[in-house]
C-alpha cells in the first residue's frame, strides 16, 4: 500500500508541518489497536502480505540486522475501510519465534501486553497524502521495526 523504503523519518518534536488530526494518532503512546477498537465497533484487520525476505535499507540500518526478516503488511480496518496501514519487520530469531504465526491477530496487541518488551523512540515520516511513525520494540536481543501509516479514512 505505502513504499517505505525512501521515506525520510524524523523525530515528531522536529516536524513543523503535521496536521493536527494527524498529531493527535502520531504522538498517543498507548495501544493502537486499542485506541481503533474504541473508535470502531467493527474493527477489524487484514493480512496483506507476510514474506520472508531481507530487509530494505533503512530498516536494515536502524535494527542494525541484515538477516532474513519476516515482512508482514497489514491494513487495519474500522467501518469497513483500510484506516491504518501497517509495516512490520520482524528478525527471524529465537526471541521472536511467537510472533511469525499470529496469523490475523494485531501485533499490536503482543507488544503493549508484554512489560518484558522495551520501545524505542519513535520516528514520523510522511508518504503520500499519510502521515505514518515507526518504532523498534526490543524483545530479549533481538530487535523489530513497526511503521504505522494513518490513511484519510481514519480522520472521518
Amino acid at each position: 500500500m505505502i513504499n517505505t523504503q525512501n521515506l525520510v523519518w524524523a523525530d515528531l518534536q522536529s516536524v513543523k508541518n503535521v496536521p493536527a488530526k494527524a498529531l493527535n494518532w502520531l504522538a498517543d503512546e498507548q495501544s493502537l489497536t486499542a485506541k481503533l477498537r474504541h473508535k470502531f465497533a467493527d474493527f477489524g484487520l487484514n493480512v496483506i502480505s507476510q514474506t520472508q525476505t531481507i530487509p530494505n535499507k533503512n530498516e536494515a540500518k536502524i535494527l542494525d540486522f541484515s538477516g532474513q526478516v519476516l515482512v508482514r503488511e497489514v491494513a487495519l480496518l474500522g467501518g469497513g475501510r483500510a484506516v491504518v496501514f501497517a509495516r512490520s519487520v520482524i528478525p527471524i530469531t529465537t526471541d521472536t519465534k511467537d510472533l511469525l504465526e499470529i496469523g490475523t491477530q494485531p501485533l499490536g496487541e503482543i507488544l503493549f501486553n508484554n512489560t518484558n518488551i522495551k520501545r524505542g523512540k519513535m520516528q514520523i515520516a510522511q508518504a503520500q497524502n499519510a502521515w505514518g511513525r515507526r518504532r523498534v520494540f526490543t524483545i530479549g536481543e533481538t530487535q523489530l521495526l513497526v511503521a504505522e501509516f494513518f490513511l484519510e479514512d481514519l480522520y472521518e
